[in-house]
């Protein structure tokens, strides 16, 4: 089977988690803005030719016409949200022509002395909203120091959720079919038909996102959106929280802007001089951790479906799942759970522990022949919506992971990535070979606009790094390399779930909220317990 990137973002879950109780952290540190004292401007160093795009002023207004979902809109009809578009030029080396609009939200901080400043915050993906989370997560930090001294804003990156143009790929029906087919043929014929769906998909993402936007959607970009971000909100320097990929727009902004940074916050890191090859594995790897992980818990209750021996969980897995590729199981719906849905939910469900019962029932409901509950999770990780519809967020991380990362065009290469992946992996094991089969990304039709490397940030306020041991979709050691490449300090979290901060552990909490208010490092060797 031809392994699939999992997309690095936060889990809605943590979201939820993180309204219902963030522990509240109250600090007596300095503020950082004195009133009578003059700041430089926001927009005084603009780029040549970009003065309008720094100079503008945010119209905020009502935020409901920028919600997705039902859920979405009960959440941004609080009249503390507020909304707006920041214009920016879809290509920065043409400023003049074509421009996009970048969808921001805020939930602004009392008007006090103390008031800092924006945390900017992104929630990963590539493809997730940073409105959406945003608007979730000021409701539990707003009685916190953090909520007090910042405006939480968040922001959906170019071609993301309400930003306008959109990244269109994969129309609902397309995406459900191609959710149904889990390439697992490896067969020549197997392998041409999978490239052949690739191919397809490369030439209707440009048929319908268009050529100027696919080539310009890359973390590059994104990068230079969020510093005319920053002056639009007013800050002559950046104060900015990225979970999961959030944290390689960070180290981006941190090499193009490094002055321009007062302080960052980077959890659950990708490691940006990692080959997407080696990060493809790892995470596979990372998954394969989290999966023993909740087999070994499983296996000590009487209710298991993958049997109480935690030595056989991952052939007991395979055994449940296997026969899907032959025999999908019917849905009420009409659909039908698949084999790579089946993988694609599991997957899901080992982002955060609190998500392993769920696992479990839908496990049982699958030996039971009942695959609503998989087929669930599955659906959760896509962003369907009741109706059928998708959020963006799949194509977005198509279209940035294609935008972003170095292309795998020789098939021995895809085959042998293919098997790496199988033996760190095994509990995604199909049982029916490997497939030399190359992704989207090989048939894309514009060049890469990234490469891994060491990024260069002479003068950069030093970040604080967050990293689980656990953490399924971003190992642990790709947060020792970043805090390493950014010279900043690193706070190890134990646990096994993805992204740490403002998700319910008062340990994390304190350290982030010391450094975002007053930049305190964490201390040398600091280590949080499993909450």
């Amino acid at each position: 089977m031809r392994p699939a990137p999992v997309r690095h973002r936060r889990r809605p879950s943590a979201l939820v988690a993180a309204v219902l109780g963030v522990a509240a952290v109250v600090l007596g540190a300095c503020a950082q803005v004195v009133p009578g004292v003059a700041v430089p401007d926001p927009a005084a160093a603009a780029p040549p030719g970009l003065e309008r795009f720094y100079g503008q002023q945010l119209a905020w207004g009502p935020c409901v016409p920028f919600a997705a979902t039902d859920e979405d809109r009960q959440i941004y009809a609080d009249p503390a949200l507020q909304c707006a578009r920041l214009e920016v030029p879809l290509d920065y080396a043409r400023p003049d022509e074509r421009t996009g609009t970048i969808a921001v939200l805020r939930h602004a901080a009392p008007a006090s002395p103390e008031r800092i400043g924006s945390l900017v915050i992104n929630p990963g993906g590539p493809g997730a909203s940073g409105v959406q989370t945003a608007a979730y997560l000021s409701t539990s930090l707003a009685q916190t120091d953090v909520g007090r001294r910042f405006d939480v804003v968040g922001f959906d990156p170019r071609g993301v959720g309400a930003s306008e143009p959109a990244i269109r790929c994969l129309e609902p029906a397309e995406r459900d079919a191609d959710r149904r087919d889990d390439d697992t043929d490896a067969s020549p014929a197997g392998v041409a038909q999978t490239e052949a769906e690739e191919r397809r998909t490369a030439e209707l993402c440009a048929e319908r996102s268009g050529l100027d936007l696919l080539a310009n959607a890359g973390t590059r970009d994104v990068a230079r959106d969020m510093d005319v971000l920053r002056a639009a909100l007013g800050d002559p320097r950046l104060t900015y929280l990225g979970y999961s990929y959030g944290t390689r727009i960070g180290s981006t902004y941190a090499e193009q802007f490094p002055a321009n940074v007062r302080a960052m916050v980077l959890d659950g890191a990708l490691d940006p001089d990692q080959d997407p090859t080696t990060e493809l594995i790892e995470q596979g790897r990372g998954f394969q951790g989290a999966f023993d992980a909740f087999a070994r818990d499983c296996a000590s209750r009487p209710n298991c479906p993958l049997g109480q021996d935690p030595a056989r969980t991952t052939q007991a897995y395979q055994q449940l799942t296997r026969p899907l590729i032959d025999a999908p199981l019917p849905l009420p719906d009409g659909r039908v759970l698949s084999y790579a849905d089946a993988q694609q939910g599991t997957i899901n469900a080992l982002y955060v522990e609190t998500y392993w019962p769920r696992l479990v029932r839908a496990l049982n409901d699958l030996r039971a022949g009942q695959g609503g509950a998989l087929m669930t999770l599955a659906d959760e990780y896509y962003e369907r919506n009741r109706d059928g519809s998708y959020a963006s967020s799949q194509d977005a991380f198509e279209v940035v992971r294609c935008a972003d990362d170095p292309r795998v065009t020789d098939p021995a290469q895809s085959l042998a990535r293919a098997e790496a992946y199988n033996e760190a992996a095994p509990f995604l094991d199909s049982g029916r070979g490997v497939s030399s089969a190359r992704d989207s990304c090989a048939f894309w039709p514009t060049p890469p606009t990234s490469q891994p490397h060491v990024p260069q940030v002479p003068g950069l306020a030093p970040p604080l790094v967050v990293s689980t041991t656990g953490d399924p979709a971003t190992p642990y050691q790709a947060g020792v390399e970043l805090a390493r490449a950014l010279n900043g300090s690193l706070l190890t979290k134990v646990g096994d779930e993805h992204t740490a901060v403002f998700q319910s552990s008062p340990c994390v909490d304190d350290i982030a909220t010391r450094y975002l208010v007053d930049g305190t490092p964490a201390p040398p060797g600091a280590t949080c317990p499993a909450s």
